[in-house]
């Protein structure tokens, strides 16, 4: 029987499972729920990889596969939305603020790398597709709007499916951002750094997985 999982996908299984423990032995040790948000915040964060790994079992652009693709998109802000969640940390007794700040870096990296190899795995499929150029260019732009829709989720407290449940309050409410940019600064401002800090990590992991950065010793 062959393994449903990759060795990727079990590491990623490993460092989930380490933020889930962490935070259930903060509930039992600390009888509160603080933090507990993070269990739904890093299930949301799963969904985009859930997306990207049945897309890359297709070979070229069907109903299928186009819907996977804006599904995933869709959900793609999700996973590095959790850095965000970094604002709610404090010291919150009797759990020692060490630990706390363990358990928000050790879930804003999930959901960062979960975020990350998505976005590999649809890569991979639309190079499959079009010139590295194109793929590049469209990258760049899903991270962008990643960038914004982190915005809207954080500061405007809008969820994925809320395109689709409350289409008409989401469009209305962020119609001006686009109509009326410089009035919005603030707004663009953050997507664009925060898209900016995204693509650099993204080209970082990417270098790193391509190119050893210890070099072997040399024979004399």
């Amino acid at each position: 029987m062959k393994n449903k999982f990759s060795s990727t996908e079990r590491m990623l299984l490993v460092s989930l499972g380490f933020t889930m423990i962490l935070l259930a032995f903060r509930i039992v040790y600390s009888g509160t729920l603080n933090y507990i948000f993070y269990a739904w915040n890093l299930f949301l964060a799963v969904v985009p990889l859930l997306f990207s790994r049945k897309l890359q079992r297709h070979s070229q652009f069907s109903s299928v596969s186009t819907g996977l693709l804006l599904g995933w998109l869709l959900f793609f802000p999700n996973a590095p939305y959790v850095i965000t969640d970094i604002f709610h940390f404090k010291e919150r007794l009797p759990v020692p603020k060490w630990y706390d700040l363990l358990l928000v870096t050790s879930a804003a990296w999930n959901g960062m790398i979960l975020g990350f190899v998505s976005l590999i795995q649809v890569e991979q499929f639309l190079s499959r597709q079009f010139s590295r150029i194109k793929v590049s260019a469209m990258i760049s732009c899903f991270v962008f709007l990643c960038g914004y829709g982190i915005y809207i989720g954080r500061y405007m407290r809008y969820n994925s499916w809320d395109i689709i449940t409350n289409p008409f309050r989401l469009i209305d409410e962020t119609t001006d951002h686009f109509f009326n940019p410089i009035q919005h600064f603030r707004v663009w401002e953050f997507t664009l750094l925060f898209s900016v800090m995204l693509i650099i990590i993204y080209a970082t992991l990417k270098h790193l997985s391509m190119n050893s950065f210890i070099k072997p010793e040399q024979k004399s």
